[in-house]
Parts: structure tokens; C-alpha cells; sequence
């Protein structure tokens, strides 16, 4: 007999075992479902808050993109085949926006093409209903921690950006020299300015920067280098064309 999520075999462990509601900062870890079925949304809500998930839940894509971009640590559990806008559209369009939530698909209507599309884009997995309690919390799970090392990535660089964003043109011509390991001596010539004024543009570059030392300055600007933009949370809100 099929099961529906939240029906709990006699055989499966608690859901509750393992739990990760808590996001990493303390806040709240938020599973955003998506599904026309209003009884699957329920078994859905009943057993991702008896793991400890806050759960958001929504009948139809469109419905999830009226809302404001989500700010709090989760997932998004979606459903494929809904009305007007399939699973597969919201998650392309997720993808194209730059949201950065896993999507773990859970559906009823899964075929070999739309699974490999949807993991090739990046999605946690590809689940069939009726699914295993474990099997999709393990899902959640992965995407959770996934959504988490996204976001300390995202911190990082945004914290790499507003320590070098208040440097001016000039400062940061001279941080790229310096990081290249040039001597004062070299720059001077290079920008046709005194090594007076190269000591004082590096020790405002190092003191703008909070960098310590040479190697961190150095990592500082690798890491600026590897990331060009400071990153915003990008809104996965699009609104819907009628």
C-alpha cells in the first residue's frame, strides 16, 4: 500500500533521530514545500516538524514566487507535475535567478529525462513518491548542509568585498603590485609616483584591509579575485507572466 510522507512505517527509525532543524547561526532551518496536493503537503508538514524543520508550504510555483526570497537557512522540497507552472519551469527559473536553496524534487510522475535534466541543474536529488521517511529526511539533509556551506562562502566573500571595498583606484593599484611581490622601488616607476607615496598608499591598503601581514593581504585579494562581485542574496522572485 502506497504511503504518503509522515506515514511512518512499523519499520522505519524515528524521524527525529539525527535531527538538524537548528540552522548553524541559531535561526531557524526552513523547508519550503511545493505540491498541488494538499494531503501530501500535510504528511509532509507533520513529519518535517516532528525532525525539527520550520516548513512553508505552498500550492503552486506561483504561489512560492509571489513571496519575498527567502533569507533563512533551508531547502525546497518540490513536486513536478502542478498546474500553470510545472516543477521543472520553477526550477530553471530558480537556476537562471541565482538562488542559491537546494531543490530536492519529490514526485508521483518522474521519468529517466526530467531526473537527469534536474540533477545535471544542480538539484539534491530525484525522489519518487511514495518515499521512505529516511530517504527523503537524508535528502533534506544533504541539501541543508549544501545551503549552509553556500552561504558561509557567500559570508566570506562578502565580508573578502568590505574589507577591500573602501580602497581607492590608486590604493588598489598599488595592492595589486604589492601582492605580485614588487618593490616599493618598481611600483614608483610603474605609476610614476614617488616610493614616498607608495609606503603611504601600502600602509592605508594594509590598514583599510585589516590585513596583517603580507600573506594575508595576498589571500585577501586572491580570494576577491575569485569571487569579482560581492554577492547579494539573489531573489529567486520573478514575477508571473499572466
Amino acid at each position: 500500500m502506497a504511503r504518503r510522507p509522515g506515514d511512518k512505517p512499523s519499520s522505519a527509525r524515528d524521524p527525529g533521530s539525527g535531527r538538524a532543524g537548528p540552522a548553524a547561526d541559531g535561526g531557524e532551518t526552513t523547508v519550503f514545500v511545493i505540491d498541488d496536493d494538499a494531503a501530501v503537503r500535510r504528511g509532509l508538514r507533520r513529519l518535517l516538524r516532528s525532525a525539527g524543520y520550520s516548513v512553508e508550504e505552498f500550492s503552486s510555483a506561483g504561489e512560492f514566487l509571489e513571496r519575498e526570497a527567502p533569507s533563512r537557512m533551508g531547502c525546497v522540497v518540490l513536486d513536478v507535475r502542478m498546474p500553470r507552472m510545472t516543477g521543472i519551469e520553477l526550477f530553471d527559473r530558480m537556476v537562471r535567478s541565482g538562488s542559491s536553496l537546494p531543490v530536492v524534487f519529490l514526485t508521483g510522475h518522474g521519468d529517466v529525462p526530467t531526473g537527469v535534466h534536474a540533477i545535471k541543474e544542480g538539484a539534491v536529488d530525484f525522489l519518487l513518491k511514495p518515499v521512505d521517511d529516511e530517504t527523503l529526511l537524508g535528502a533534506i539533509r544533504t541539501a541543508v548542509g549544501r545551503h549552509a556551506a553556500m552561504r558561509a562562502i557567500e559570508e566570506r566573500s562578502a565580508a573578502v568585498h568590505a574589507r577591500l571595498g573602501g580602497l581607492t583606484r590608486r590604493e588598489r593599484e598599488v595592492m595589486e603590485q604589492v601582492v605580485r611581490g614588487l618593490t616599493n622601488k618598481v611600483i614608483a616607476a610603474d605609476l610614476g609616483i614617488s616610493e614616498k607615496t607608495v609606503k603611504v598608499h601600502r600602509h592605508r591598503v594594509m590598514e583599510k584591509s585589516g590585513a596583517r601581514s603580507l600573506a594575508e593581504l595576498v589571500r585577501l585579494a586572491d580570494e576577491a579575485v575569485a569571487s569579482p562581485r560581492a554577492p547579494g542574496r539573489p531573489a529567486h522572485r520573478e514575477r508571473r507572466r499572466e
